[in-house]
């Protein structure tokens, strides 16, 4: 048998990974206590301290003393309550996981005529217990977290990658209770404050500002006692990646598959390959329909019938489009398109010379064809085939290049030239252009600012969560210019290694100003691209990982036609 503190900690270790697992079980139990206000403060990301206080019920001294047991709880009682949980916890273990980790400190009060009590314990064991004045609510505050464990404390990432975590967190649980004031600071600088709000919507223009709200549809469909309802991106609206995606089910926060694959492949139609939807989305079901006891920090569930959970969102998200646009308008066109990204050539297509070569001729990206660089001899270029696919001729057989892919990496291994060259060329903004950002977008921007700057990207701050930018790369223009800034920071809102911040900024660069799929090429931008992309770094992989090219080998071609050679 395990000693007891051995038994604690690896079940400690199941429940807290890292500071926002703290203050995920602790804002839980606000909002289960019935809080209208919760408080959360942080050191160090929370490696150093993380304080959460909440305006809700409170405990009784006899309850505090309790509620540091293990499976100790007043939100079930018997084992049918497992059928019809609606508590966000309910196993009872999160306070004494973390008092086990970490040095505690729980102030609460259930406005009772006693004035309240304060607990201290340390690595799971009881250092004082006194009555203490306190208003009705509770207070933890928990230091040095992981001390005790050198081991899992050392793989905490920087205080900025932390802090980064908490703030998504904080904004996901946010859009689940609009009623609710969620308060986040640093060091006593805010770094979050919703106050109330009435609505969901109104809830999202807190954290993402007043834009969010022309590119998002309202999604509300009822079956039987099954509803799904929130807000998702109003085709063509998209992004390329799936950051602002975010599930609910009987407004528990969850990563659930089955919600994300229906949500993408509703929009599937809608939205141009690789291009993901902005998704804030609620699924409402009978307790007894959903399993919320199958992850050991209750990020996940499970469905009674997720078949029906699929076709439910599948035939919401549907609906609404149809409803808000028609299908007529739903589907982006080229026009559109070139719109969104600021690329096009003189005659006004996408992709032309000048967004292979560079977007001015005072500073072209690409030499000028003709002028072949050093390398291997690129295949011969047969055609394009679905307006998607380079067709070219190998030695040893047929290669299929997806354009898109290809462009991608062309672009890519440029931009990192220029980026380490410093000579980015750059635009001054004729007026200059005002964003407002998300929480977790701030703290992405504080993180990336120099590599952000570094490719010709100058932001202002004007007060609070509104920021100019004022100069941005010569490859855009200033519609683009902040579509691809936003686009960026949302790419970077999970990512907090300072080795990987530059090459993802730069490949999202590429992503946007490569050439898309479902555009004719002339002959001669076809070898111009096959060209340069045999003389980049990676031919065979795009800077997303994607695969660039398929050979049919000759024979296999041969084999298939009966030919001998």
């Amino acid at each position: 048998m395990l000693p007891p503190e051995v038994a604690q900690k690896i079940a400690a270790g199941e429940v807290i990974e890292r500071p926002v697992s703290v203050v995920k079980e602790l804002v839980e139990n606000a909002l289960d206590a019935g809080a209208g206000d919760i408080k959360v403060e942080l050191q160090a990301g929370g490696k150093k301290l993380i304080k959460v206080l909440d305006n809700g019920e409170g405990m009784s001294p006899e309850d505090a003393g309790l509620c540091f047991g293990r499976h100790a709880t007043s939100k079930i009682a018997v084992e049918t309550d497992l059928d019809s949980i609606g508590t966000l916890g309910f196993r009872g273990e999160a306070l004494a996981s973390i008092a086990a980790v970490s040095e505690l400190i729980l102030r609460t009060s259930d406005g009772g005529p006693e004035s309240g009590i304060r607990i201290e314990r340390r690595g799971g064991e009881l250092v004082s217990v006194r009555a203490a004045a306190f208003p009705k609510g509770t207070s933890v505050e928990v230091a040095n977290l992981f001390f005790n464990l050198p081991g899992r404390r050392k793989f905490l990432r920087s205080d900025q990658s932390e802090l980064g975590v908490v703030t998504r967190y904080l904004g996901g649980v946010a859009l689940a209770y609009p009623g609710v004031r969620f308060s986040l600071s640093q060091s006593q600088r805010e770094i979050l404050n919703c106050p109330p709000a009435e609505s969901l919507r109104d809830r999202i223009f807190q954290l993402y500002g007043r834009e969010i709200l022309d590119r998002i549809m309202e999604i509300d469909l009822a079956e039987g006692e099954s509803r799904v309802y929130g807000f998702g991106s109003l085709p063509p609206s998209g992004r390329s990646e799936k950051t602002r995606q975010f599930f609910f089910v009987n407004r528990r926060p969850v990563k659930d598959r089955t919600m994300q694959a229906a949500v993408n492949q509703a929009y599937r139609v809608f939205l141009e390959k690789d291009m993901f939807p902005e998704a804030f989305i609620f699924l409402s079901l009978p307790y007894g329909d959903v399993d919320v006891n199958v992850h050991p920090a209750k990020a996940e569930v499970r469905f009674r019938d997720a078949q029906f959970v699929f076709y439910l969102l599948l035939k919401a998200i549907e609906k609404a489009a149809l409803d808000v646009r028609g299908v007529k308008e739903i589907y982006p066109s080229p026009a559109g398109e070139a719109a969104r990204t600021g690329v096009r050539d003189s005659s006004g297509r996408p992709f032309g010379r000048e967004a292979v070569e560079g977007m001015t001729s005072q500073a072209p990206l690409f030499p000028a064809a003709g002028h072949p660089e050093e390398g291997p001899a690129a295949p011969r270029v047969l055609g394009q085939y679905l307006d998607t696919y380079v067709i070219a001729a190998g030695k040893d057989g047929l290669l299929v290049i997806d354009q898109h892919n290809a462009h991608e990496r062309v672009l890519f291994d440029r931009y990192r030239q220029i980026t380490d060259q410093k000579s980015w060329p750059q635009k001054n903004a004729l007026l200059p252009i005002l964003v407002d950002l998300s929480p977790s977008q701030v703290v992405s921007l504080e993180s990336c600012r120099v590599v952000l700057e570094g490719a010709g990207f100058r932001i202002e701050p004007m007060g609070e969560r509104t920021f100019a930018l004022t100069a941005f790369p010569d490859i855009f223009d200033a519609a683009a210019a902040e579509a691809a800034f936003l686009e960026i920071l949302g790419g970077l809102e999970e990512e907090r290694e300072p080795a990987r911040i530059a090459d993802k900024m730069l490949a999202t660069l590429a992503c946007l100003t490569a050439v898309k799929a479902h555009r004719p090429l002339p002959q001669e931008q076809m070898e111009f691209l096959v060209e340069r992309l045999f003389l980049t770094s990676n031919p065979g992989v795009c800077p997303h990982g994607r695969p660039i090219l398929l050979k049919v080998e000759k024979a296999r071609i041969e084999k298939g036609l009966k030919r001998t050679s």
